[in-house]
C-alpha cells in the first residue's frame, strides 16, 4: 500500500435515541466529544469523531436517534439530520440494545436498510445482562431480520469488544488518502463543544420538559493569559422554565456551571472561567428562524 494511502472512510452511528452511540464515539476514538445523558434525544446535531492510527483513519458520524415522530419542528430537524447522516457513507453500525429489538429498533433497521450499503449490528450493554446466554437468541433473531455483515455484542460504557467492532468496521473502508489531519478529533469548534457541555449539564440535571426546552449560545470565547474566557446563554421556551433553572439562590445555575466548566477543562485542557444567562425565547424549539439563529441548520 503506497504511503500517501491507508484505509480510510465514513461510519454512520445510527439508531434509535437512548441506545448509546454517543457513549460508543466516545469510547471508540478515546475522547470524550459527545455529550451524553439517560435522556432520548440528548444528541441533536451531526458530529464527526476521527480516528486516525498508523495503518488507518476512520471517521465516526454521531447522529441524533432515528425516530418516527415527526411532530413539531424540532423533531423533523433530528430526523433529517440523522437521515442525511446515512448518505454517502462506507459502512454503517446500527445499534441496539442487549435487552432485544423494540418496534423503535426496527424503524432505525428500516431506514439504513434503505441506502444499500454495508450495516455491521453493534448489540450495545452487554455489561447489563445477568444471563449472557440470552445473546444467541437474539443474535439469531437478528440475523432473520437483516442480512447485517457482521454482528457484534459490545459494551460501549465499559469498552468490552469494541476493538472487534472496530476490525470490523476496518474491512469495509476504501484504501485513500487520509481525509483530515492526524491530530484533528472532530469537525466542530471549540464554541459549539462548549455549547454542548453545558447543554449535557441540562440534560444530566433536570427532569421532565426543561431539558428539551433548553438551547445554549456562546456569546464569548477567547483566550487570555493561558484560560479560557467563556459565557454562554441558556435559553428556554417559558417564564416558568428560568427559575426551575436558575434555582434557589442560583444554587442550581451554579451546580450547571461547575460541571461544565470540569468538563471544558478536561476536554480543552486549559483553565476555564465560565459565565452563565438564562433567558427566554418563546417557542424557539418550534420555529425554522429560531432554529437556525440557534445553530441548528440542515446538516449532511
Amino acid at each position: 500500500m503506497p504511503a500517501t494511502t491507508m484505509r480510510c472512510g465514513l461510519v454512520t452511528l445510527a439508531g434509535r435515541p437512548s441506545v448509546g452511540k454517543s457513549t460508543l464515539l466516545n469510547r471508540l476514538i478515546g475522547h470524550k466529544i459527545s455529550i451524553t445523558s439517560a435522556r432520548p434525544q440528548t444528541t441533536r446535531h451531526r458530529l464527526l469523531g476521527i480516528k486516525t492510527t498508523a495503518e488507518a483513519q476512520i471517521v465516526y458520524v454521531d447522529t441524533p436517534g432515528l425516530h418516527a415522530d415527526n411532530k413539531g419542528i424540532m423533531n423533523r430537524y433530528l430526523n433529517r439530520t440523522a437521515s442525511a447522516s446515512l448518505q454517502g457513507v462506507d459502512v454503517i453500525v446500527l445499534v441496539i440494545a442487549a435487552g432485544g429489538w423494540t418496534e423503535a429498533d426496527e424503524y432505525a433497521m428500516r431506514s439504513v436498510a434503505r441506502q444499500g450499503i454495508p450495516v455491521i449490528l453493534a448489540v450495545n450493554k452487554i455489561d447489563q445482562l445477568k444471563d449472557r446466554q440470552r445473546l444467541l437468541p437474539l443474535l439469531e433473531e437478528s440475523s432473520r431480520k437483516m442480512n447485517f455483515t457482521d454482528m457484534v455484542p459490545i459494551s460501549a460504557r465499559t469498552g468490552a469488544n469494541v476493538d472487534a467492532l472496530e476490525n470490523a468496521v476496518l474491512k469495509h473502508l476504501p484504501e485513500q488518502p487520509p481525509l483530515y489531519p492526524a491530530d484533528q478529533l472532530t469537525d466542530r469548534s471549540e464554541r459549539f463543544l462548549a455549547a454542548e457541555l453545558v447543554r449535557e449539564q441540562i440534560f444530566r440535571g433536570f427532569r421532565q420538559e426543561v431539558p428539551y426546552a433548553a438551547a445554549v449560545s456562546i456569546e464569548q470565547f477567547k483566550r487570555a493569559k493561558g484560560a479560557l474566557h467563556i459565557a454562554a446563554t441558556i435559553w428556554v421556551e417559558k417564564e416558568g422554565q428560568k427559575p426551575i433553572l436558575i434555582g434557589k439562590n442560583g444554587e442550581r445555575l451554579k451546580t450547571i456551571g461547575t460541571r461544565a466548566r470540569q468538563a471544558m477543562q478536561e476536554l480543552f485542557g486549559a483553565k476555564v472561567h465560565l459565565e452563565l444567562w438564562v433567558k427566554v425565547r418563546e417557542g424557539w424549539s418550534d420555529s425554522e428562524r429560531a432554529l437556525r439563529s440557534l445553530g441548528y441548520s440542515d446538516e449532511t
